[in-house]
């Protein structure tokens, strides 16, 4: 996934404690995978390569151990392949690319794994964990992440900024379901009750993208409208300044044959 380009229009502002999250956590894995993202720059590696096994690691994980129940297994393949996401973008700022392809993959591939993540818990619900009510809350959370995501880009994409926060986005998401799916697998290793841990955190996700996807709607219904009322007030000044220009040459005209 290369370096992300910048998004067209503003962005949202963070609020404050996302923004020390996000500044310390990236500084601290900064530091800890360049090295290891500058061996694979000197092996020929490309950031793609690394996009396209990153994701592939993160399918593998959550098809292979979720739907047989083996969570804690199944988090510690996910969470190794996850940290692709950082390596990439790592070697492409060593590289010093920022290209479009980049970023489209990356966000691309992002679905793919979250999509792979909460099938994996559709599929153990559907079988093994034998309860319809958390496997439509999982096709729920799946679904509901999808569309959070193409709230975003298809405003961004008709020129609004879709400046806003939602309460839990991409990032919460799998935080929030990848350390309660890793903590319910310690129940294979005799650890009792922390099973529920899973549902827990299924049902928060469920109604924490659903306010997220509300904030973003009621979001882009008022950019557009704020847009669309500056381009009715530019289109009526300008026709305003075309209708003064005209009296002006007619009142022209008409001293000139005065005289």
């Amino acid at each position: 996934m290369g370096q992300p380009v910048a998004s067209r229009g503003q962005t949202a502002t963070p609020t404050l404690g996302k923004a020390m999250l996000n500044k310390y956590a990236r500084a601290f894995f900064t530091r800890v995978l360049t090295p290891f993202a500058a061996f694979l720059i000197r092996r020929g590696v490309s950031p793609d390569t690394v996009t396209l096994i990153g994701t592939a690691g993160v399918v593998a994980g959550a098809l292979v151990f979720y739907p047989v129940g083996e969570f804690f297994w199944g988090t510690v393949v996910i969470t190794l392949f996850v940290f692709s996401d950082l390596v990439d973008g790592n070697m492409a700022r060593q590289l010093g690319r920022s290209s479009r392809w980049g970023a489209f993959l990356d966000s691309t591939l992002d679905r793919v794994a979250d999509g792979a993540i909460f099938g994996g818990f559709i599929l153990w619900y559907a079988g093994g964990g034998d309860d319809l009510v958390l496997c439509a809350v999982s096709i729920f959370c799946l679904a509901s992440g999808q569309v959070v995501s193409y709230t975003k880009a298809r405003g961004e994409s008709i020129g609004l900024p879709v400046a806003v926060n939602g309460l839990v986005e991409r990032a919460e998401r799998l935080v929030i379901s990848l350390v309660a799916a890793g903590l319910a697998g310690l129940h294979a290793f005799g650890v009792p009750g922390i099973q529920y841990l899973l549902p827990v955190a299924l049902w928060i996700v469920a109604v924490g993208s659903l306010v997220t996807l509300i904030q973003r709607v009621v979001t882009v219904r008022r950019e557009s409208a704020e847009a669309e009322s500056a381009e009715a007030e530019a289109a009526t000044a300008a026709s305003e300044q075309d209708d003064n220009e005209g009296e002006q040459e007619n009142a022209s005209h008409g001293s000139e044959a005065s005289t």
